[in-house]
């Protein structure tokens, strides 16, 4: 899939985890470690879970804060 942010962001409120691993170049396996851990905030819907536009600018600028590094152990 290859998704543009800017489209999606005023089209989209919440993305899928496949979704949001894309536009972050990660892989559905490391997107749900970092929901796991706590690094990465998600919602639920029902059974469904989604990445909210809000929640992946909050991921990413948290990652720049600290120098480009994310802590994946548990």
């Amino acid at each position: 899939m290859n998704f543009r942010p800017s489209q999606w962001q005023s089209t989209k409120l919440a993305y899928t985890v496949e979704e949001a691993a894309d536009l972050l170049s990660l892989s559905r396996a490391q997107l749900y470690r970092l929901i796991d851990l706590g690094e990465l905030q998600s919602i639920k819907i029902g059974k469904c879970r989604r990445i909210t536009w809000a929640q992946l600018e909050s991921f990413v600028s948290k990652i720049e804060q600290n120098h480009g590094f994310i802590r994946l152990l548990s």
